[in-house]
């Protein structure tokens, strides 16, 4: 299957998702765990030592490049898709700097068996979704079938931070092998449907129609609409997929405006996210 139609294909399943679990709940109240720190444990799964270790990890990573990556447990999605809790909690938190939105989160979802790694607009270039699904599939899932769910989210934070304190030619680098090895994984699915594609665009515009009518005013606090359509940066040449553009700047320290809020682990004002990352389940 050709990269860019593989590519366009999963950006509006992705949009379908994030549409129909707002027409299947528009009224009920979203609740989020509270910031409290680089790795909120609410799912009680990461021992106290362990915790510690990954939050002195994350400080120190905040600390040198001031990008922000958050570790988050959750016990209940609230039956959303990952997808659209994860783009809402960067929101709600702020997670990264203003301006720059260099914030992620790896979100673990034990009840639901679900992971994801959301990715703000800002990191895009260098944190696609590419990359984030072969460090869910090969650093985070095999131990979280083991049952040890410690172990794949200390590894799958090493391996996010090891991406984003590289140098942006090399974290370029990375970003391109990780497009080879998901184009490699995605081989043999066969003809490319063609016509499921057009329905499926179809049918995006009219779930657009149906929840522009339902939300009405219903407005986020950066303003505007609920962002329909999420293929973003993430799913487009710009985040690395087959290379075009992508607006890499500052290197890994290079980030700047804003500064972190009191205690050194609440948000930068950022939390500009629309959808960019990946997602997986064991």
């Amino acid at each position: 299957m050709p990269r860019r139609v593989d590519i366009l294909l999963r950006g509006l399943v992705a949009s379908l998702l994030l549409l129909l679990a707002l027409i299947a709940s528009p009224a009920q109240a979203q609740t989020f765990p509270k910031f409290t720190g680089l790795v909120v444990d609410a799912a009680n799964v990461i021992p106290a030592d362990q915790e510690a270790a990954l939050t002195a990890k994350l400080q120190s990573f905040q600390q040198d490049t001031k990008r922000q990556l958050v570790v988050a447990t959750i016990p209940d999605l609230q039956g959303y898709a990952i997808e659209d809790y994860g783009y809402r909690l960067g929101r709600t938190w702020g997670v990264g700097l203003k301006d720059v939105n260099n914030g992620a989160i790896l979100i673990v979802a034990p009840k639901d068996r679900k992971v994801r790694v959301e990715v703000g607009y800002g990191l895009t270039p260098v944190l696609t979704d590419a990359l984030s699904s072969v460090i869910i599939h090969e650093r985070i899932l095999p131990a979280f079938r083991e049952g040890d769910l410690p172990r794949g989210i200390t590894s799958g934070t090493d391996a996010l931070i090891q991406q984003l304190r590289l140098p942006d030619d090399l974290a370029k680098k990375r970003v391109d092998a990780a497009a080879a090895e998901f184009d490699k994984r995605q081989k043999g699915g066969g003809r490319f449907p063609f016509a499921l594609l057009f329905w499926g665009v179809v049918l995006f515009f009219v779930l657009a129609s149906m929840i522009g009518n339902r939300v009405g005013g219903r407005r986020y606090r950066r303003g505007g609409h609920l962002p329909v359509i999420i293929w973003g940066p993430g799913w487009g040449g710009s985040s690395g997929w087959g290379g075009g553009g992508g607006g890499w700047g500052g290197g890994s320290g290079g980030d700047s405006g804003g500064g972190w809020g009191g205690g050194g682990f609440s948000g930068g004002g950022g939390g500009s996210f629309g959808g960019g990352g990946a997602s997986g389940s064991w």
